[in-house]
């Protein structure tokens, strides 16, 4: 009987390190759903945020000071 699991993750884990950089703790951190998100390519013709959204952004994750 084949490791479909094992081998699904190895696959997996290797595509996230080598396209995202992500180390095993990241990748067994995330979510299929993080995981299936990080692994799609953006939509090109997606319209990109207006001015409202960036700033609603900023509030919500504002840049820590040095």
């Amino acid at each position: 009987m084949s490791n479909h699991f094992g081998q699904a993750a190895a696959r997996l884990s290797s595509a996230a390190s080598m396209l995202l950089g992500w180390r095993p703790d990241e990748f067994w951190s995330a979510t299929p759903a993080e995981l299936a998100l990080a692994l799609t390519i953006a939509d090109a013709a997606a319209e990109p945020p207006d001015e409202k959204r960036i700033e609603a952004l900023r509030l919500r994750f504002p840049d820590e000071k040095a």
